[in-house]
C-alpha cells in the first residue's frame, strides 16, 4: 500500500513539473516578444528621431545659404550705389569745371572785345534799387559794395576816394608810377587776381579795390580818411 502512494507520489510531481516547465514555456516565449516587439518600437522612434534631426540640419542649412545670398545681395546692392555715388558726384564736379571754364572762355572773349574795341566790358550784374541814383562805373561800384558787405552809407566816401583817384575812369593811368583803373592798383596787373580782364572790366578793378580796402582800412569811410590825411590810400 504504501509503494502504491509512493508512485503516485513520484507521478503526480512528474505531472507538476511539466505542467509548471509547459507554463513557464509559454511565458518565456511571450516575453521574448514583448521584448522583440519593444525593440523594433526602439528602433522606430530612434529612426524617427534621426531623420527629424536631419530634416533639422537641412532646415538649417538652408536658412544659412539663404542668409548669405541674402547678404551678398545687400552687399553688392551697396556697392554699387556708392559707385553710382561716386559717378554722379564725378560728373556734378566735371559738369560745374566745364561750366567755369565755359564761364572763364566767355569772359575772356568779352575782354578782349571790349580792348579790341576800346570800350569796357559790359556789367550784367544785379543794381539794386538804392543803387540807382548813380550811373556807368559809379553805379556798378555801389552794387559791388553792397554785396562785398558794406553798408550803403560807406558809398559817399568810396565815391569820393575813386573820383579823386581816378575820376571812376577804368583806363585812368598814372604815368609817374604806373598805377591803373578806378582804384589806381600799383602795377595795375595786381587786379589779375580778380580776373584777367582786370584792363577793360571796370567790375573787375571795382572788386579788387573793395577788397584792398577791406583787408587795410575796413571800410571805404577808413580809406577815405586816411587819403584825407596823408594824400594817398
Amino acid at each position: 500500500m504504501k509503494r502504491l502512494w509512493s508512485r503516485l507520489g513520484v507521478r503526480a510531481a512528474s505531472v507538476g513539473l511539466l505542467l509548471a516547465g509547459l507554463v513557464g514555456g509559454v511565458y518565456l516565449g511571450q516575453n521574448r516578444e514583448i521584448q522583440q516587439a519593444s525593440a523594433e518600437s526602439q528602433l522606430v522612434m530612434q529612426a524617427n528621431a534621426d531623420e527629424i534631426q536631419l530634416l533639422k540640419a537641412r532646415q538649417a542649412e538652408h536658412a544659412a545659404a539663404r542668409a548669405f545670398r541674402s547678404k551678398a545681395e545687400d552687399a553688392a546692392a551697396a556697392k554699387a550705389a556708392t559707385e553710382a555715388k561716386a559717378a554722379a558726384g564725378k560728373a556734378r564736379t566735371l559738369e560745374k569745371k566745364a561750366i567755369a571754364a565755359e564761364a572763364a572762355e566767355k569772359k575772356a572773349a568779352e575782354a578782349k572785345k571790349a580792348e579790341e574795341s576800346g570800350g569796357p566790358v559790359v556789367y550784367t550784374g544785379e543794381i539794386p534799387d538804392s543803387c540807382n541814383d548813380y550811373s556807368g562805373s559809379r553805379k556798378i561800384g555801389c552794387a559791388l559794395m553792397l554785396d562785398a558787405g558794406f553798408g550803403l552809407a560807406q558809398f559817399p566816401c568810396l565815391d569820393k576816394l575813386w573820383k579823386k583817384e581816378s575820376g571812376w575812369n577804368y583806363k585812368a593811368t598814372n604815368r609817374s608810377s604806373g598805377a591803373y583803373g578806378i582804384p589806381q592798383s600799383l602795377p595795375g596787373s595786381k587786379m589779375a587776381s580778380e580776373g584777367s580782364d582786370w584792363k577793360t572790366n571796370p567790375a573787375t578793378q571795382i572788386k579788387w579795390g573793395l577788397g584792398y580796402i577791406k583787408g587795410r582800412y575796413s571800410t571805404p569811410c577808413g580809406a577815405w580818411s586816411h587819403s584825407q590825411n596823408v594824400g594817398w590810400y
